[in-house]
């Protein structure tokens, strides 16, 4: 089994190492890709924009809240949540510790200044894959779904809410369920998203407050 698990932990750096937007997010500073995709929905969606307030979740190595704190220019403001540390950043505000769990809920509410006023939640959160669709799906599906609950108990009306999530047992019914509090919500599939994986970014506007 160690002999199985160095292998394919070889083949997943060498593929690391090779890949073109790791290169490109080094050279440019960035802490990770995920930077691309994000900055590939924003410029065709318009998300980010200055005075906004936003979370972002699982944000751990911060690359997301980078581009954001980017784009937003220090007007606004900008949550990051995850349960690894995360090395500072200016303009972002940081919360360790696991989004569903009540007491750390409401520190984060404590920080926002009351419940409903973000204007945009972000969730690139994945679990530990396994290699395994059985396993490895549910686990990614269950992130996905606690986002979800988190962005709309948190987002104003007509809030906006982007999160990855995985194609395959669940998602239909997922998307479904999205659209139950969103106008739109729109399937988006990022350059930087490698072409074998079944990763997507769902992207769901005006947030309908029931």
């Amino acid at each position: 089994m160690s002999k199985k698990r160095s292998a394919s932990s070889s083949r997943w750096l060498a593929e690391h190492e090779s890949d073109p937007y790791v290169k490109a997010a080094r050279d440019a500073g960035w802490r990770s890709r995920a930077v691309f995709k994000l900055e590939e929905i924003d410029q065709r969606d318009r998300l980010l924009k200055p005075g906004i307030k936003l979370v972002d979740l699982g944000a751990a190595p911060g690359g997301w809240c980078q581009y954001a704190s980017k784009r937003m220019n220090g007007q606004g403001r900008i949550f990051a949540l995850d349960l690894l540390e995360m090395a500072p950043l200016p303009g972002v505000e940081f919360l360790q510790g696991d989004f569903h769990e009540q007491s750390v809920l409401e520190q984060l509410q404590a920080m926002l200044g009351g419940e409903r006023q973000l204007d945009l939640v972000l969730s690139d959160m994945a679990p530990n894959m396994r290699g395994v669709a059985a396993a490895d799906q549910p686990a990614a599906m269950l992130l996905a779904e606690l986002a979800l609950e988190f962005a709309v108990a948190q987002l104003r009306s007509g809030g906006s809410f982007l999160t990855k999530a995985f194609q395959g047992e669940g998602f239909d019914a997922y998307l479904a369920q999205m659209r139950q509090h969103f106008a739109t919500v729109t399937i988006r599939k990022p350059k930087a998203s490698r072409d074998r994986s079944r990763e997507v970014y769902l992207l769901a506007r005006n947030h309908r407050l029931v």
